[in-house]
């Protein structure tokens, strides 16, 4: 015999009574609205949360990003952008390159933004790559002083480039404001005016968002601070380290293939330039050292063209990077005068020691001049 179920005592709901207050009928509404704005709040935040990857405001923003004058904007990268792996690469081998070229001052660079904003290590830097001395204070603390630093260090740097039609795409204002686009800008240009012996990645580009400040004041002239973003932007830092890809001639082949005969080429080379060079009492032993700052190449030239170059014309003594690449790119005018092409080295290869470059220019001295006693 089975034995019935136990049932569970029913609970019955407390009756309200008729004479219930004011203050307990608002207190239901009140708990009621609250639980249906919890509910939309709830909500909403689940629509952020699938929204936010497309939301420019989901930027990390720090809070010395916000600390601009009205209207005045800052640019910042997408944190997705920082992580990217070309990203990561162009910075590590920037930074890398940097330290390298300043090993002897003792400088490490760490961190972009940080050790450049100030000029100190881009002076030294650019002193360093073009061989010369800046006018400039060796530490400045203020802002003011080290926005006059900068603002020297870049007008070397604008002398440099824009004759070879560099677009400018940092100021100051952005180096001093630590803008990692502008810095990257500025960097990738040194390294690649002075054929830094580096593998730079290609098509580099960031996410940016342009962030623009204004104020609000309400009723009681209390300011808000309201942040207006842009859509995302891609910004172009790199496309290729080399525009054009060099057609390979016959010294590619020589470097590549056959470096025991280079012996044999340098030595016929220096045997041709010291038959000429010999009448000033000038003789070569190394080729890429001695044709570096131009001089022995604008003196060939006028011997190979018997006639006699002004010495206005070229620095004899040149000191600086700028006046090498001078006396190079002058020596290359007088090669086009005397019927030659234009060499296919740049001058700046010949300056940086590239000995294929120097052998490439020699080399079609002595096929024009070979027979010239």
């Amino acid at each position: 015999m089975s034995s019935a179920p136990i049932r569970s005592p029913t609970l019955r709901p407390h009756r309200m009574k008729k004479d219930e207050s004011f203050l307990g009928k608002l207190g239901g509404t009140l708990a009621r609205k609250k639980k249906a704005k919890e509910v939309s709040d709830l909500q909403e935040e689940g629509k952020n949360a699938i929204n936010a990857p497309m939301n420019p405001s989901a930027v990390d923003i720090h809070p010395e990003d916000t600390l601009l004058e009205e209207n005045e904007e800052r640019t910042m990268i997408d944190p997705n952008s920082k992580e990217d792996p070309k990203f990561k690469e162009l910075i590590k081998v920037l930074i890398d390159w940097i330290n390298d070229v300043l090993v002897e001052e003792r400088i490490i660079v760490k961190q972009l933004e940080e050790d450049l904003y100030d000029g100190q290590v881009l002076q030294k830097l650019l002193e360093k790559l073009a061989d010369r001395k800046l006018n400039v204070a060796e530490v400045t603390q203020s802002e003011i002083g080290q926005k006059q630093k900068l603002q020297t260090v870049l007008e070397a740097v604008h002398d440099l480039l824009r004759p070879h039609g560099w677009t400018i795409k940092w100021n100051v204002d952005s180096i001093h404001g630590k803008n990692l686009i502008s810095i990257l800008h500025l960097l990738v240009a040194l390294a690649m005016h002075f054929r830094a012996p580096i593998r730079l990645p290609e098509h580099v580009s960031v996410q940016v968002v342009v962030v623009r400040v204004s104020m609000n004041f309400d009723k009681n002239f209390i300011r808000t601070t309201i942040l207006h973003y842009s859509d995302f932007i891609s910004v172009f830092i790199l496309i290729f380290f080399f525009p054009v890809k060099p057609e390979r001639d016959a010294f590619d082949t020589l470097f590549d293939h056959a470096p025991d005969k280079l012996s044999v080429v340098k030595k016929s080379l220096i045997t041709f330039v010291n038959k000429h060079l010999n009448k000033l009492n000038l003789e070569v032993t190394e080729l890429e050292t001695q044709f570096a700052d131009g001089v022995y190449l604008v003196l060939l030239m006028g011997l190979l063209e018997d006639y006699f170059v002004p010495l206005h014309n070229f620095y004899l003594t040149p000191e600086s990077f700028d006046q090498k690449v001078h006396n190079v790119s002058f020596a290359f005018e007088l090669m086009q005068d005397g019927g030659l092409k234009k060499p296919k080295a740049r001058p700046e290869d010949v300056v940086n020691l590239d000995l294929k470059s120097t052998l490439r220019v020699l080399y079609n001295l002595f096929t024009k001049y070979k027979n010239v006693e």
